[in-house]
């Protein structure tokens, strides 16, 4: 056995786990009940918040459930709604592995997809499977280029990711829109400043049989791949390993500043990719829709998944379910469209509180044999 593998094993494993056989299971379930009590929490205090506003919480779960999950339509909007939250949560969940905190996927996910916006406009009547897959080029590239910035800007210069990535997300913003709502604005645009279209043979079809498009199979995949690289490779457990004790990686030889930007660039790919489907699938071209806090989301999915790249693809049908259940709470309640913002603060807070008590419970602990 190698030294950085027996020094990852000293940081990653208590030393009393090697004689308990059923630790590996309580961890497990502790991974489970961390989020789920997160959920419950949530639930109770935000129910708590309708009964102070006079509105019924048995009505407002009830229109969640028949809003997100209760007919085949249903299904399909909160799946459509999931496809980039999928893409976009894997932004903060595959840098998180090295104890990063990433918060600016909005702007990697707007100016992944104006870049895959211009492509077309580029290369003109080309094989639309080409054009789509230059789009998908484009947008995995600026988005992977624009977070690796927030990476550049710590392995060099010292400065925290979190606020980084969070003012870049602002400058990044102000770039779309710039450029949205000036050179590349199509002139018969004019309630809403759009880019000239990238056209219907360029845009992707739909699943057979369904009215779902091909981002949530990609975002599916792209999940499994990250879950692969991260759990069953040398440079997933180097990652890991980097998270764990960042001292211990420097002393054991580990390339932390390579590590720390492959991990943003695949991070910023994912979110990149996410803008480009939602072009090419529902928009058709680049516009303020696109900013539509699927960054944001993506930071709520990712702590709800504690980082790991397979939970994300339940709780992204989660929260999207939650999402395609608005416009029901608007009609049915007469409550505002921020209701679902609140609930998703409310559970952004919960899990926090859950992540303080993580590997504090006794019966999580691991016990040596006697």
């Amino acid at each position: 056995m190698s030294e950085t593998t027996q020094a990852a094993i000293q940081v990653t494993t208590p030393p009393a786990a090697a004689s308990d056989r059923f630790y590996p299971l309580r961890r497990a379930l502790e991974s489970v009940a961390g989020p789920l009590f997160a959920l419950l929490l949530a639930a109770g205090v935000f129910s708590v918040f309708l009964m102070v506003l006079g509105k019924s919480p048995a009505e407002f779960f009830s229109l969640l459930w028949l809003g997100a999950f209760a007919s085949a339509f249903s299904v399909q909007n909160t799946l459509q709604r999931a496809a980039p939250l999928l893409l976009t949560a894997l932004c903060v969940a595959v840098p998180a592995q090295l104890g990063l905190v990433i918060i600016g996927g909005e702007a990697a996910v707007a100016l992944g997809g104006l870049a895959a916006t211009i492509v077309p406009l580029l290369v003109g009547h080309a094989w639309p499977p080409l054009v789509q897959v230059l789009m998908a080029l484009a947008g995995i590239g600026v988005g992977a280029g624009w977070i690796a910035i927030t990476g550049l800007l710590r392995t060099r210069r010292g400065i925290n990711e979190t606020v980084a990535s969070l003012v870049l997300s602002y400058i990044g913003i102000a770039i779309f829109n710039h450029l949205v709502e000036g050179p590349l604005r199509d002139p018969s645009s004019l309630n809403k400043p759009s880019t000239y279209a990238i056209g219907e043979p360029n845009m992707l079809g739909t699943i057979p049989g369904t009215e779902l498009h091909p981002g949530l199979i990609v975002g599916v995949i792209a999940c499994i791949l990250c879950w692969v690289l991260i759990f069953r490779t040398s440079l997933g457990f180097s990652m890991r390993v980097t998270g764990g004790n960042l001292r211990a990686a420097q002393l054991q030889g580990l390339p932390v500043q390579k590590l720390i930007l492959l991990a943003c660039l695949i991070g910023g790919g994912c979110a990149g990719l996410a803008g480009m489907i939602e072009v090419a699938a529902i928009q058709g071209r680049a516009n303020a829709s696109l900013i539509a806090g699927y960054g944001y989301a993506g930071i709520l999915i990712a702590f709800l998944s504690r980082q790991n790249p397979l939970a994300i693809i339940p709780m992204s049908v989660l929260l999207g379910g939650i999402g395609a259940a608005g416009g029901l709470f608007q009609r049915r309640m007469d409550m505002p469209d921020a209701t679902v913002a609140v609930l998703e603060g409310f559970i952004f807070v919960s899990i926090l509180a859950a992540e303080t008590l993580r590997g504090r419970l006794a019966w999580f602990q691991p016990r040596a044999r006697t």
